[in-house]
């Protein structure tokens, strides 16, 4: 785990737990030594993003209850603009904003992006920004976009991890097996006229 995230998730209540369980010295080596790491996008981290078609958004509310949103789109809808920093446009939903109103009271989040197929998962911590507006959002737009955006959605990221894999069962979209099936089809279309072939030459011999 990145020093970056286990500072900001490693909170006296969780080491005090940790310590509870036996884990405590095992993770103190990612808040205690060695240099601040985990807190900007490397070039695995951003092939990561920008393949993604959809993350799972958390906020938390006045109140005090988290909310768990997915946000979803076409591959790389979910853009790296800088180091640390990665945008989206906002399109409309139902009109619920209840991750928008969140972020304006709260204006944390944290971010689970994940690979099915590949089990792999990413965990960002940030912070939003919004721009409102279909112009601000306008170099955010997925080419496929068929509607206008109600603002630009900026986050300012704080630290990444990279989770572990070991309970991530594999899962695959339609475009992950399209060229698995493809094949698969070619091979039966060929079985298919072979066969009709043999049947063809049996006739002849009857």
């Amino acid at each position: 785990m990145p020093r970056a995230f286990s500072e900001l998730t490693f909170t006296p209540a969780v080491r005090a737990h940790q310590e509870r369980m036996g884990s405590a010295k095992t993770y103190a080596k990612f808040i205690e030594d060695g240099p601040q790491q985990g807190h900007q996008i490397g070039p695995a981290e951003k092939a990561f993003i920008e393949a993604r078609d959809g993350f799972y958004q958390s906020t938390v509310s006045e109140t005090g209850w988290p909310y768990v949103q997915y946000r979803g789109g076409p591959a790389g809808f979910l853009k790296v603009l800088g180091p640390q920093t990665i945008g989206y446009a906002d399109f409309t939903g139902n009109k619920q904003y209840i991750s928008r109103g969140n972020l304006d009271g709260n204006d944390k989040t944290a971010l689970i992006l994940m690979d099915y197929a590949n089990q792999r998962r990413l965990k960002i911590l940030g912070r939003v920004e919004f721009t409102e507006g279909e112009a601000a959002a306008a170099s955010l737009y997925p080419s496929s976009a068929e509607a206008p955006a109600e603002r630009a959605v900026i986050i300012q990221v704080e630290a990444l991890d990279w989770n572990c894999p070991r309970h991530i069962t594999p899962r695959f979209t339609e475009a992950e097996l399209r060229p698995h099936l493809n094949a698969l089809g070619q091979q039966l279309a060929q079985l298919q006229a072979e066969n009709e072939k043999l049947k063809q030459e049996l006739t002849k011999h009857i």
